[in-house]
This record gives structure tokens, sequence and C-alpha cells, in this order.
């Protein structure tokens, strides 16, 4: 029997296309897909989770390419994973979807080196997160450092988990702080 039962799944694409200063060329699109799940761990220990890191790449792949597919492959700049586990788990259950997740995006958009930022918590039903988002080839590109929330109004529920992916087609709209340029990046070891 598969430990991932869905019980819904969400698309959310917002489209900035400016922040109180001139309207932005090409408007910046954030997008996060989000999937709630049984938890199977719910009210219990399970001391070996490998299992479930292993088949949540499935759902993660699931995740990236929706994503990708509304974005565009070659359009995507950024990228985060984030977790949100109901009461009746543990943080450990929504950290499994650091591999899982993070893998599933690096394949999907051909290995891009950066790490992939995240957030994850245990909390209520209808928990929103904030998630923190930057450049998919160097931690360190400034413009890109941004951040999406995420959240389902019905999830997690006291047994679910709700996994979510964040992408977008760029940094933010009015970025001029300096810092490291995306044109910049050369060392190519995902931090400069």
């Amino acid at each position: 029997m598969s430990l991932i039962q869905i019980r819904k799944r969400s698309l959310t694409v917002e489209t900035i296309y400016h922040e109180g200063g001139p309207v932005a060329d090409r408007p910046l699109k954030l997008a996060a897909a989000c999937a709630v799940i049984r938890n199977p761990y719910a009210g219990r220990y399970e001391p070996d989770l490998m299992p479930f890191m292993a088949e949540l790449r499935s759902l993660g792949t699931s995740l990236a390419t929706e994503l990708v597919e509304t974005l565009g492959r070659d359009q995507v700049e950024v990228y985060s994973k984030a977790a949100i586990v109901g009461v009746n788990g543990e943080m450990e259950h929504g950290a499994v979807w650091h591999e899982a997740g993070g893998w599933a995006m690096r394949a999907v958009l051909g290995e891009p080196k950066a790490i992939v930022p995240a957030a994850k918590a245990v909390a209520a039903t209808g928990y929103r997160l904030m998630v923190p988002l930057h450049y998919i080839h160097a931690a360190y590109v400034r413009s890109h450092f941004n951040s999406m929330e995420v959240g389902i109004q019905d999830a997690p529920r006291p047994d679910e988990i709700l996994f979510a992916l964040v992408m977008g087609t760029g940094g933010r709209v009015h970025a001029r702080l300096g810092g490291l340029t995306k044109e910049q990046v050369s060392v190519h070891d995902g931090q400069r």
C-alpha cells in the first residue's frame, strides 16, 4: 500500500506588475504547487522515515512538473520548498521533504546548483507559511531573495501534511540593493 494518499492539490499563481514603482517590463510570476496527504505516521513515532522520503520523490516530481508547465522551464529563476505538518505529526515528518522535494525540482529543472531553501512547521489547520526564495544557480544573488505565502484554508488537518514547491520567473520587481547579480555568477558552486 502506498504511503502517499492525496486528499487535495492546489496551484496558486501570483503575477506582480509593480510594488509601488513603475510597472515592470516583464511581470514577475510566482507559483506554488501544494499537495495535502494523509500523514502515515500521525500519532505515533516511526523510527525509519526513509521509505516515506523515497516514495515522496514521485509527488515532488509531479508538483515540480506542474510548476514548470505553468511557468516555462527556461523562465524559472527562483525556487523553494515547504511543509506544514498537522498537529498529530512531528517536524521530522515535514523534514522528509528536504530531499524529496529538492531532488525533484533539481531533476525537473536540469540540476541547478544552488541549495533549495525551505520552511516547515507543525501547525493547526489553515496555517500559512512564508517560504523563502532565491536564485536557482547561486544562493547569494541578492535581487532574487524573496518569499511567497503557501497554505490551504482547510489543511493540514491534524493527521495530514501539506507539501509545497514554489518557483518563480525572476527576482523582486524593483530590486535595487546591489550585491551579486545573476549575470555576475561565475564560480558555479551554487553559492557565487
